[in-house]
């Protein structure tokens, strides 16, 4: 038996809305070896693809603005799978990916994401039917565990402050998310992240969070990073277009997920205090034209700055 870990994120450009790392785990019936090929026949015999594609990369998924629906329906029933029930609002889908005990401080808009319920686009009975059907489809791949990390502005720039960089701190809670999952593996572990921007070398990073007293450099190449943790039987991986494997492309999912129920309540929050701003998703050209038009009614809600505009 294996453990594979993927992880991804959502939101690592933009200066509104916060940054979410995400991380799925999932029990390979296989040798380390083997596991790829494994997971990978167990996802394609389980059928997934019969309705459209249920997991895969969440840029292609959701994009401008569209697919919101098909992102839902994909990451609800990867966390109904690994959690054992469907949430049905923000608290039940924060308490499965254990973001709800975060030491973040609360958001302006956390009161209006508290009161979100799920699915917000897609059919909950269509997620059910879903999740019954793939459980014993996928008794040779079981996924797990899921778990996420909301990175508010307010954190996010203090992170700065304190001498990390935008890389850093996607690379160190991408890091600290696999270690807590695979300290709970209990035998062989792969760990497969998409790439960190142009960043080629973790083998500190990697040394440093998974408390490895050896990390051997296996490959560090312009599309791929591999390292072999000897004494935990692991190998972290760093690749570009890993998401092509299905534990990345349903972390993917889940980070856009979540931080696209984060921006909906954002703009809800906003847009009840000032009728006339339009939506944003938070990117950084259309982020300008929020902050102008905001200014008065953050320096009214006597909001600083700091929690809401991501410095870099």
């Amino acid at each position: 038996m294996t453990l594979v870990i993927g992880t991804d994120e959502a939101g690592y450009g933009p200066n509104l809305g916060p940054l979410v790392v995400a991380a799925t785990a999932w029990r390979v019936a296989a040798d380390a070896a083997d596991a790829e090929r494994v997971l990978a026949q167990a996802v394609a015999e389980a059928g997934i693809d019969h309705d459209g594609p249920l997991w895969g990369d969440s840029k292609r998924i959701y994009r401008g603005g569209a697919g919101f629906a098909a992102l839902e329906r994909g990451a609800l029933v990867a966390v109904g799978l690994a959690a054992g029930g469907l949430p049905r609002s923000w608290p039940d889908l924060a308490a499965a990916l254990g973001c709800d005990g975060s030491p973040e401080p609360a958001s302006p808009e956390a009161a209006q994401l508290a009161l979100t319920a799920l699915p917000a686009e897609t059919a909950a009975d269509a997620c059910l039917a879903l999740t019954t059907r793939l459980g014993p489809r996928l008794a040779a791949a079981r996924l797990v565990a899921i778990r996420c990390r909301v990175i508010q502005p307010a954190t996010f720039n203090g992170l700065l402050d304190a001498g990390l960089n935008k890389s850093d701190i996607l690379s160190q809670t991408t890091l600290q998310l696999a270690a807590e999952l695979a300290a709970h593996g209990g035998g062989p572990t792969l760990v497969w992240c998409d790439r960190h921007g142009g960043r080629r070398r973790y083998a500190p990073l990697v040394a440093r969070h998974f408390g490895a007293p050896l990390v051997q450099a296996v490959e560090e190449t312009a599309t791929r990073s591999v390292y072999a943790l000897p004494a935990a039987a692991c190998h972290v991986e760093f690749s570009v277009g890993g998401e092509s494997r299905t534990p990345v492309a349903v972390a993917s999912m889940t980070a856009k997920y979540v931080r696209e129920l984060a921006m909906r309540a954002f703009n809800a929050h906003w847009s009840g205090l000032d009728p006339t701003l339009a939506a944003t998703a938070g990117y950084p050209v259309d982020a300008a034209r929020w902050r102008g038009q905001a200014a008065a009614a953050v320096t009214a809600a006597g909001i600083p700055w700091d929690a809401l505009w991501r410095r870099a």
